[in-house]
């Protein structure tokens, strides 16, 4: 009897997870992308890439999972991957500033400082607040040996966000 007493509070809490999970609204690919969200926020970057996969499997236009998914890989430092997905988070949607941010953060590491820039222009195009953008693209000028813009840009992103002093 002890058993079934200890069984039943275990099945109710069971049950009662399972109905909130189903109440929340969100679909399996949001709930896989959650998961990835959280195991890359804990720096288990090669299990938040399994969590997109899996969500990109369920919903192969999920923007937002390809741009995060990019974000691990460029956090392992597989940045040619990361570009990838962050090529497809812009296909999905054309006005993703952060996409193109992450992406000339990617191309900035391997060298392609002009790619780069392009990439920070569209994102400040887009997101004109992005301190971010300005920021490494100031830092892509500086790699460029373009000074005066670098120095410009690094005031721009201290100016909007005071981490980038």
């Amino acid at each position: 009897m002890k058993r079934l007493t200890f069984f039943f509070p275990i099945l109710t809490i069971v049950l009662l997870l399972s109905a909130v999970g189903c109440l929340s609204g969100l679909s399996e690919a949001e709930l896989a992308y959650n998961d990835g969200v959280v195991s890359s926020n804990q720096g288990l970057y090669a299990e938040a890439i399994s969590d997109y996969d899996k969500a990109l499997q369920l919903d192969p236009d999920y923007a937002v999972a390809y741009n995060n998914r990019g974000q691990a890989y460029y956090y392992l430092g597989e940045y040619q991957r990361a570009i990838e997905d962050f090529n497809n988070a812009i296909l999905l949607d054309t006005d993703y500033a952060l996409a193109y941010s992450n992406r000339g953060w990617a191309y900035g590491n391997l060298g392609q400082y002009q790619r780069a820039i392009e990439d920070f222009d569209k994102a400040i195009q887009l997101d004109p607040e992005d301190a971010f953008a300005y920021y490494n693209r100031g830092t892509a000028y500086y790699y460029l040996g373009q000074d005066a813009k670098a120095e410009a840009d690094k005031a721009k992103a201290c100016a909007l966000d005071s981490q980038h002093c």
